[in-house]
């Protein structure tokens, strides 16, 4: 009987609830980036607006991954069969696009943004605004080269006129 004790115990403190884990370490804030790091990025995602707002898919087509996944949250219409709806885009899709001029735009009237919001290792994490679009990239590094790997963007509301 006292065996039997003894195991019940064992196992009580062996299932017991495993005290909370240190949270992990906060993302460093966007100033503490390497400078040449942040050039890099941004020459990347420079690349992706300025290429579509030239009308230029080389230069696109240098800022993505083979396989990049860009998708938009979309709404559910009452045809739909998803549940979560979401528009989906290939890069070779996007660089289809810029070919076509899409997005192609005079110069003077770019009005763009790039902020490169965290970098951890081979992972960046980046938000672009035209006024057109916001997109959120994640980027990775592959060897000395970044790229756009994943890409979600927002649609802006546009004004009439």
């Amino acid at each position: 009987m006292q065996s039997l004790a003894l195991a019940l115990a064992l196992f009580l403190t062996s299932t017991a609830a495993p005290q909370a884990a240190a949270p992990p370490p906060a993302a460093p804030p966007a100033a503490t980036i390497d400078a040449k790091t942040r050039a890099a990025i941004e020459a990347v995602a420079y690349d992706y607006l300025d290429g579509q707002l030239e009308g230029d898919p080389a230069r696109v087509a240098r800022a993505l991954h083979p396989d990049l996944a860009k998708r938009a949250v979309v709404g559910a219409g009452p045809t739909s069969r998803e549940v979560f709806p979401l528009r989906r885009m290939s890069a070779d899709e996007l660089i289809e696009l810029t070919r076509q001029g899409a997005l192609k735009t005079p110069k003077e009237q770019w009005n763009r943004s790039v902020r490169v919001l965290d970098v951890t290792g081979t992972a960046a994490v980046v938000r672009v605004e035209t006024p057109w679009f916001v997109d959120y990239f994640h980027m990775g590094r592959f060897g000395e080269r970044w790229l756009i790997v994943n890409a979600l963007w927002f649609n802006k509301p546009q004004q009439p006129g």
